[in-house]
């Protein structure tokens, strides 16, 4: 699974909270031994600023694939595979026991773990699989009620050829032709989380209907359609623009909770939560990077930087219908060459983040380290040099006229859309402003909440290349994802929100599916990250830790935070006294 978090260039402040206490279990890794275990209690975690989840289905839309959106859907539903801290496959953790493919790669079983059961009783099989399959597919199809964030992502749904039930725990999945298996069940099967069948199919010949129906409640988590689960928690209740509250599963039969209730917080502030964390009302959270200096305050929590597997960009909009010819420009290489030697990374890690970020040049950031980032990226290959970057304008037959670089009657003048809630990304977006102009580049700066941010994901990129914004500012995270690009760079990716074309671009993402030795699929996608740094489908800035804040008496926080999803899994949480 891949997950989008579009940003405000923060942290991504996805974050958790505790108030009160909890737990008898026994603890596990990263916990206390030796203190006395406090039974019960509730965790309260804080939303990012201004952020509501919105879907509850497990099989996500593309405008509301969001880590928040994840989070609470892994409250309720297993995934079919999951990873670790380590970003390595769990079989532990996942619905399959294990997954087998032949020779080539081209035909893949799933083998489903029979102690999984839904709260009702039923157990989890390979029906539910298949119908998760059937959803995936109806909304990737033309003219769908919502489209399925993850169409173009492990080939889906162009190389799937068939995903058929054998027996009640396993399910065959055949593609079209073979491919690199490490990609496969990574970005492909990845995307499988199962709702149960028994409860959500209630339109089997008529697909349409069935996705309106997901739709009109998908949002609405106190349905009776979300009552069965086969996660580690039951949705309890709600306050819009409050709380989203959850009790555990009595059913589960993972790692129960120790906890009596975990509640999502909603923030209005990056100052009002610091507040709740400094007080105690919220236990566990985490601190923009304009608060960092004040982590002194917090002299009962633990704060802890902690990188994500992904990275964060700005998106150009390079589509042809974009406002006053802006597409076409921003098609050019040498106009996103120069906007990249635009962008000061070391200022941005200094000033904004207070040291809590690493430079980032490609699809992968190089902390938290990983054996997918390409290390021939350790040196950047446009570092900030406005001069040289308005040299490199002219050359490409750009002048000023009147103060802004223009060429054949497109002037280089568009807005930058970024949200609100973030004294960082606001500082950042007026730096970005600032540089650019010293490159003839003149910058008008949008800002709106992140949910409205979020809704311009909802139409599709030539639609909303109409709107009257240019550029966003975005962040990635690749959760048990391969780090390829299909669904982000191909041209036909679902998440290409800039509308990027590129031949080359497609050929080497094809590369990175190709099966082959380890050596050989790393060779192709270090090829595909390094023609990223080079063409810039969109542009690179600087991947922020996430500063997780949580109190001394609670354990297992870090132990059970997964860097390749930023996500917390607070059935293994316990407070001590």
């Amino acid at each position: 699974m891949r997950r989008t978090y579009p940003l405000i260039l923060s942290s991504l402040l996805l974050s958790a909270g505790l108030a009160a206490c909890g737990s008898n279990s026994t603890p596990a890794a990263g916990g206390s031994p030796t203190a006395k275990v406090s039974p019960g209690g509730t965790a309260v975690i804080a939303l990012t600023t201004q952020q509501s989840p919105n879907w509850f289905f497990p099989l996500r839309s593309a405008p509301t694939d969001t880590v928040t959106n994840e989070e609470v859907e892994l409250m309720m539903y297993k995934p079919l595979i999951a990873v670790n801290g380590h970003d390595q496959l769990d079989y532990s953790r996942s619905l399959a026991s294990s997954i087998t493919w032949n020779s080539t790669g081209q035909v893949y079983t799933i083998h489903l773990n029979p102690k999984w059961h839904w709260s009702n009783g039923n157990p989890v099989t390979s029906q539910d699989v298949v119908f998760a399959y059937q959803i995936m597919k109806a909304a990737s199809a033309a003219n769908a009620p919502w489209v399925f964030w993850g169409q173009g992502f492990g080939g889906f749904p162009t190389i799937w050829k068939s995903v058929t039930a054998e027996g009640p725990h396993t399910v065959v999945v055949t593609l079209t032709g073979p491919r690199n298996p490490a990609w496969f069940v990574r970005n492909g099967l990845g995307q499988i989380v199962p709702a149960p069948a028994s409860v959500w199919d209630k339109y089997p010949t008529n697909m349409t209907a069935e996705l309106q129906y997901i739709n009109s409640i998908a949002n609405s988590p106190s349905n009776p359609a979300f009552h069965v689960v086969d996660g580690p928690y039951l949705f309890d209740g709600f306050q819009a623009n409050n709380y989203w509250q959850f009790v555990p599963n009595p059913h589960y039969d993972g790692h129960k909770s120790s906890l009596t209730k975990v509640v999502y917080q909603y923030e209005t502030s990056s100052s009002s939560e610091f507040a709740a964390l400094k007080t105690g009302t919220i236990n566990v959270g985490s601190l923009p990077p304009s608060l960092v200096s004040a982590k002194g305050q917090l002299a009962l929590d633990n704060v802890v930087p902690a990188y994500i597997i992904g990275f964060n960009y700005i998106v150009p909009n390079q589509n042809n219908n974009a406002p006053n010819g802006i597409g076409k420009a921003f098609q050019q290489l040498p106009v996103r060459q120069a906007l990249q030697m635009g962008i000061d990374q070391s200022a941005i890690i200094n000033d904004f983040y207070h040291g809590f970020a690493v430079k980032d040049d490609t699809t992968l950031a190089p902390l938290p380290k990983t054996p997918f980032f390409d290390p021939a990226l350790a040196k950047a290959p446009y570092s900030f040099n406005p001069v040289a970057g308005k040299a490199l304008l002219e050359k490409n037959g750009w002048h000023e006229v009147n103060g802004v670089m223009t060429k054949n009657g497109i002037a280089l003048k568009f807005n930058l859309l970024y949200a609100t809630g973030s004294n960082a990304g606001t500082d950042l977006a007026q730096l970005l402003k600032s540089d650019w102009a010293k490159e003839g580049i003149q910058v008008s700066l949008v800002s709106e909440p992140f949910n409205e941010v979020v809704s311009h994901g909802a139409v599709n990129a030539s639609s909303w290349a109409m709107l009257d914004w240019d550029q966003a500012v975005g962040g990635w995270t690749y959760g048990t994802g391969y780090p390829s690009g299909g669904g982000l760079f191909s041209t036909t990716g679902s998440e290409n929100m800039g509308s990027y074309n590129s031949a080359a671009m497609d050929q080497l993402i094809q590369g990175t599916y190709a099966p082959g030795t380890t050596s050989q699929q790393l060779q192709h996608l270090y090829a595909y990250e390094e023609y990223a740094a080079k063409n810039l489908p969109v542009l690179f800035i600087p991947s922020p830790a996430e500063t997780l804040v949580y109190s001394k008496n609670l354990q297992n926080v870090l132990a059970y935070f997964d860097p390749a999803g930023a996500l917390f899994e607070p059935n293994h949480w316990y407070y001590t006294k």
